[in-house]
């Protein structure tokens, strides 16, 4: 088969091939289904997202503040979201109504109809029903744009809600003249504490009519924690009323000094000046095609990669940074929203294509919040750290830049940052170093934490290559290949490991707290740092092209949590999610490029349509927009921090490029085998180089025992993967060792609470310690302290079995992080459980325990009763214990609830029935879901 990529060119220097591109652009792509895009106006990386919300209930389809499937519109706010599954922004909402003014979003909202809507790039209208008036919305880089015709005469209002969407943390108004009004809003929600000033221009004189502050209420100026104000006047039929809204995140000086990019008031002039912004930007990628529909979906992909990260400085160069102080610019643009644990995969490798300094610019963003914030962003929104998804991808992002010689900032100090956050010890990362892998007893994801911190270790690898730093890269390149830890190649799966062995039961289409969003079918071609190896794994070329053959062609079902994201499957791979962006191109490295052609082809034909619910998952902040322009061109990087992209036969006939600094070249036509090309999409490669590791990376043992808790004795057994010698030793939970370091040879019984440490050697131990071996993994094992027996009467969630019934008697805590795995998980039902004490024993202490996290729906029971009885038929009740803990606490809390009788109590069995709170209360986001809230129970005690 020949590889075609026959016509992309490369052009020397910003050209405007004629076309008006933003009018291919269809905002309303991805506004319905789970897109969660938005259609209001913004102009490229603007600052100012101005856009209608008609969802204020933080609903996660309302992630972007707006849903094609509602007929309600309640404001227009200027900042936005793109994608995201997490609510956030909405700030600086003005919703115009007619008569008298109204504070409740129910009366100021007002019905609309798609027919009167429109949305095009940097272009936003609609007639709202309610009052017939006309809206026309467009933008700068830092100022909103608004134009209001009321059709009817009367009193026209602008309602001015700071408590919109978000909780607001403080909030004030001061009014200047009657033109020109200051705000500020501080507000809670993904970010949990966002500054916005705000100065807002009318065109004409205005009116307070109404205000409602809960601290200073005072002419002219409005403050608090609910902050309301409208703005009237009276209009005749048709009048328009004109209102311009900077944003800054530094000061009302920074709002006043943005105000100057929109001087007058000429509407028009504004939204044309938009335009010309996004034809100049579009035009970077020019594609020959005659189907609307085809060219709609290719442009307005390119815009969603285009609307963020989000430009968050003055025009002076004044910027908030992340220790939430007011900085100076530093010689290059500062940014917010990174959305890195998406953009990592494809966006940013555009970036790197067609957005050279922005590339600088995101970096040096980054550097700074390493300075100033204490490290690297994960997920960075408004100057805070939401710590949303895993790994620290903004090692990717700059290895890649700096693998495609892409400079403008300090390599250096990116190194030194990158560093940073691979050997802090949070989030999983000390037990990573420390045994070569993350165990479900050390942190919930942690398969798929596993895989991530080795792949951005693979990235701080090839940093250090560049820098010549060769011990850290030997240590980095050694830690990349920490996957193999967690690859059973029993099964030929990424799967969890709990106590040094295999957690069980294992399902591989299983969605749980194991992997990030997804299952094991989706985790377990993500070792894009060491694809020969991961083929090697899999048995050889063969088996591996089996095994991606098995999972495309699977039964689209997943078993476990229901997960809204893990949409647009092809067997077991998701489209809708990040993690399987990638698979489609493994088969080039198997030389099965028509296999990839074919799935890649499926991909961009069924899952990107041009309309509202064209958009097969959330946007994830242009991600997987990304992903459709790279690929539809022919082009994809499997692997960023390589300098290489994988090809694919484009579906356009003929693609131009903006490349960055180079001479204008055609594509050759790819010979059969040349499945890649480098990074000035010059060279076509028929292999890729991968760096040699240089040593063999011996994979820890596995662990095996019946349980983790036992009542006389206990087998242990260890195993690897090629038979090589295994070390170990065994110490009492006190730390004393009570056997010397020994070779295994058979399995070992153990009698009392110990806790077992073993690792592979290559070669038989010399002295007492290895001079080379693989990390340390332990086991612990622990006696029970009874032999009582339960019998559970309710039905525990699968999700949620805490090892089975034993484990509510093992005499083993569970910690406040439940997705660990340890706690049980009974939801829409109460607990209840006999306890058999084997033989009549005098009583007199009983505690359950029991965890709450009401974000998660999880909450206490209203009360925990105990029964005896020495006949398990009659029995009679001892106490009852109400719950005492407030539902609305945000932070995790653990409780016993326990009694002790005056007098001991004579019973062979206990029944232990906790009452479940049932649904959920009327201010909990899941109410509207009517969702039932879940027990977790872990220990009952008896003495």
């Amino acid at each position: 088969m020949r590889k075609i990529l026959s016509s992309l060119f490369l052009i020397t220097s910003i050209v405007s091939f004629g076309q008006n591109y933003h009018k291919y652009v269809n905002p309303m792509i991805g506004t319905g289904g789970h897109g969660h895009t938005y259609p209001g106006a913004t102009v490229p990386f603007g600052m100012v997202q101005l856009s209608p919300d008609t969802r204020i209930d933080g609903s996660w389809d309302g992630c972007s503040g707006y849903h094609h499937d509602d007929s309600v519109i309640y404001g227009f706010s200027h900042t936005h979201l793109n994608g995201t599954g997490c609510t956030d922004y909405g700030d600086i909402m003005l919703m115009p109504t007619m008569d008298e003014p109204n504070f409740d979003p129910k009366e100021y909202g007002s019905k609309f109809s798609h027919s009167n809507e429109k949305a095009t790039a940097g272009f936003y209208s609609v007639k709202l029903d309610k009052h017939n008036i006309d809206v026309n919305l467009t933008t700068s880089t830092r100022v909103g744009f608004h134009q209001y015709v009321f059709n009817n005469t009367g009193q026209a209002n602008l309602i001015l809600d700071l408590n919109h969407r978000d909780k607001l943390l403080y909030g004030d108004i001061k009014i200047i003249d009657n033109k020109t009004i200051e705000i500020l809003r501080r507000s809670e929600a993904w970010a949990k504490d966002q500054y916005v000033y705000a100065r807002i221009e009318f065109d004409k004189p205005m009116q307070i009519s109404k205000t409602e502050a809960n601290q200073e209420n005072k002419k002219d100026f409005y403050s608090g924690t609910v902050v309301k104000v409208s703005f009237s006047k009276q209009v005749k039929k048709g009048e328009k009323i004109s209102v311009k809204v900077s944003l800054s995140p530094t000061s009302y000086e920074g709002a006043k000094l943005n105000m100057s990019e929109i001087k007058d008031w000429d509407f028009n002039k504004v939204k044309k000046e938009a335009e010309q912004l996004w034809d100049k930007q579009l035009s970077k990628i020019e594609i020959t095609e005659s189907d609307k529909d085809k060219l709609a979906i290719f442009y307005t992909a390119l815009y969603h990669t285009m609307v963020q990260p989000n430009i968050a400085q003055d025009i002076d160069g004044k910027y908030r940074g992340r220790d939430n102080k007011v900085h100076n610019g530093e010689g290059f643009d500062y940014y917010s929203v990174f959305s890195l644990w998406d953009t990592f995969r494809a966006a940013n490798p555009l970036y790197t294509l067609i957005e050279k300094k922005r590339t600088a610019d995101f970096i040096n963003t980054f550097l700074k919040q390493y300075e100033q914030g204490g490290r690297l962003p994960v997920w960075e929104l408004a100057s805070n750290e939401t710590d949303c998804m895993i790994g620290y991808h903004s090692v990717s992002v700059m290895a890649d830049a700096m693998a495609k010689g892409i400079t403008g900032f300090d390599y250096e100090k990116a190194f030194e940052a990158a560093k940073h956050s691979a050997m802090l010890d949070h989030l999983g990362l000390d037990a990573y170093k420390k045994q070569g892998f993350i165990s479900m007893d050390d942190e919930h994801e942690s398969v798929s934490k596993t895989l991530e911190y080795a792949y951005d270790d693979w990235c701080i690898a090839q940093m250090a290559q560049i820098l010549n730093k060769t011990e850290d890269f030997n240590y980095f390149m050694k830690r990349s290949q920490s996957w193999k830890n967690i690859f059973d190649w029993n099964t030929g799966f990424m799967r969890p490991k709990k106590n040094g062995g295999w957690d069980k039961p294992f399902d591989p289409r299983e969605i749980n707290n194991n992997y990030t969003e997804g299952n094991s079918w989706q985790y377990s071609f993500f070792v894009p740092q060491d694809i020969p190896g991961m083929i090697d794994a899999y048995g050889g070329n063969e088996k591996f092209e089996a095994k991606l053959d098995e999972m495309f062609n699977s039964e689209s079902k997943t078993t476990g949590r229901e997960q809204a994201d893990v949409t647009g499957l092809i067997g077991q791979y998701a489209h809708g999610n990040e993690p399987s962006h990638h698979m489609a191109y493994l088969y080039n490295y198997i030389g099965k490029p028509e296999k990839t052609a074919e799935k890649v082809h499926y991909i961009l034909n069924n899952f990107y349509k041009n309309s509202p619910d064209g958009l097969i998952g959330n946007e994830d902040c242009g991600q997987m927009s990304a992903w459709y322009v790279l690929s539809s061109i022919g082009l994809y990087q499997v692997t960023p921090g390589q300098k290489y992209f994988n090809t694919v036969e484009p579906i356009f006939k003929n693609s131009r490029i903006l490349l960055n600094e180079s001479s204008i070249k055609v594509i050759p036509k790819f010979e059969k085998g040349e499945y890649f090309v480098d990074f000035n999409l010059l060279n076509p490669i028929k292999a890729l180089e991968h760096n040699a590791f240089g040593y063999d990376y011996l994979i820890v043992p596995v662990i095996h025992a019946e349980n983790k808790s036992f009542k006389d004795k206990l087998t242990i057994s260890l195993s690897n993967k090629d038979n090589l010698e295994m070390y170990y030793y065994i110490e009492d939970l006190a730390g004393n060792r009570t056997d010397r370091f020994q070779m295994y040879l058979k399995p070992l019984t153990i009698s009392n609470s110990s806790k077992v440490f073993a690792l592979t050697l290559p070669k038989r131990l010399v002295e007492s310690k290895p001079n080379s071996s693989s990390q340390m993994v332990s086991a612990t094992y622990f006696k029970k302290p009874n032999n009582y027996t339960i019998n559970i009467k309710s039905t525990y969630n699968p999700q949620y079995h805490a090892g089975g019934k034993d484990g509510l008697l093992d005499g083993i805590n569970g910690s406040t992080n439940w997705r660990k795995g340890d706690w049980q998980g009974y939801q829409s039902q109460d607990f209840e459980a006999i306890v058999d004490l084997q033989n009549l024993k005098e009583v007199s202490n009983f505690s359950a325990t029991f965890l709450q996290d009401q974000r998660s729906w999880i909450l206490m029971p209203t009360k925990v009763e105990y029964y005896s009885s020495t006949d398990n038929i009659n029995f009679t009740l001892i106490t009852s214990v109400a719950n005492d803990v407030d539902t609305r606490r945000d932070e995790n809390i653990i409780k016993d609830f326990n009694f002790k009788s005056a007098k001991p109590i004579n019973a062979r069995y206990i029944k232990v029935k906790a009452y479940n709170f049932g649904r959920l209360p009327e201010w909990h986001i899941g109410y509207h879901d009517k969702g039932e809230a879940f027990i977790f129970i872990d220990e009952i005690t008896i003495k």
